[in-house]
């Protein structure tokens, strides 16, 4: 039975390299390993299904929650590859990357997961990844709101521990430089394509007051608005965004559709009603991200491509495999 799974899994392992990586849908990983569609075919071979059914049921309960769980691969990607350290909450020597900054503000849907894994471990104990988990649940949640369907390379093991400071400096911030954002993407492996595409994920989800607040109003005090923002919209957001206090209100990263993954959002930018800086860099100081915008604007289809071969290429940032980090039990600790 051991030597017919060994020979199963050399002939994936074949097959990924010679049919699937032309494709993307089969990546090197570290330490020998690769990451392949059908890695839990015979060891989990419900692990999808499961996974699809607990994000379908909570995208319904919660509409925010698509965008939420497609954050949470983003951000653990960024840190230390797409390893599920974000998901670590603090416990001996792991302080928590839910800590940072950008996790503070905006990551959520943990108790999702959390369900998620426990309905996997009942089906296949100790089988399926969390770090698979969070790429399943960002695909799966991308369709749900009416986005581009990938398949998803597994076979990603789970991290031992954390990276706090990682998460503080490696993550894109709303009001970093477009120079600042590109070298974040450059670091891990991406290009300005993916970053232009990537962004597209603001076609859904929230941001709050107090990360757009500086475009609202002038921090010089000499009263002058950001004319890269449309001044009728702006004045629409001061309502419910002061100068002061206010600073968890949310606000729809894009106005249009906001629960409807599509392309709303880079038209939203060619009108100068992209929420954040972070939005607006891409239309206003550099011709080829203005042209991506404009190319994703017209063909929404073209968009949806790419977002697709983005997020498989994100999702292949230094994963770990084979031997390398371990299968947890619980998403939120390391096995004892």
């Amino acid at each position: 039975m051991r030597a017919r799974m060994s020979q199963s899994k050399n002939f994936l392992i074949i097959f990924c390299v010679l049919a699937l990586a032309p494709l993307g849908l089969c990546a090197k990983a570290g330490y020998g390993g690769y990451l392949y569609p059908q890695f839990y075919d015979h060891s989990c071979p419900k692990a999808q299904e499961i996974v699809k059914s607990v994000v379908a049921k909570a995208v319904a309960k919660d509409p925010r929650m698509g965008a939420s769980l497609l954050r949470l691969h983003f951000h653990d990607c960024f840190v230390k590859g797409c390893d599920a350290s974000l998901l670590l909450d603090s416990s001996g020597t792991i302080i928590s990357e839910k800590r940072s900054v950008p996790n503070t503000n905006s990551a959520r849907g943990f108790e999702v997961l959390d369900e998620i894994k426990f309905a996997l471990e009942k089906e296949c104990p100790q089988t399926v990844s969390c770090a698979d988990l969070l790429a399943l649940a960002a695909r799966d949640s991308t369709v749900l709101t009416g986005g581009p369907s990938w398949v998803v390379p597994l076979g990603r093991r789970d991290s031992t521990g954390a990276s706090l400071s990682g998460s503080n400096n490696n993550i894109p911030a709303p009001n970093n430089t477009f120079q600042t954002i590109l070298t974040k993407f450059k670091l891990k492996g991406l290009d300005i394509v993916d970053l232009v595409a990537l962004s597209g994920s603001h076609t859904i989800g929230n941001a709050r007051c107090t990360t757009f607040r500086q475009r609202l109003y002038n921090q010089t005090g000499n009263g002058q608005p950001d004319f890269t923002l449309d001044q009728s919209y702006a004045a629409q957001l001061r309502t419910r965004c002061p100068r002061s206090g206010g600073d968890q209100n949310l606000f729809f990263l894009d106005f249009v559709s906001p629960i409807k993954f599509d392309n709303s959002y880079f038209k939203n930018l060619l009108a100068k009603k992209g929420l954040l800086s972070s939005d607006e860099v891409l239309v206003t100081q550099s011709q080829a991200t203005l042209q991506l915008v404009k190319q994703y604007a017209g063909n929404q289809e073209l968009f949806f491509e790419q977002f697709a071969k983005s997020m498989v290429k994100m999702g292949n940032i230094t994963p770990l495999t084979g031997s390398k980090g371990q299968i947890r039990k619980r998403c939120r600790q390391v096995n004892k």
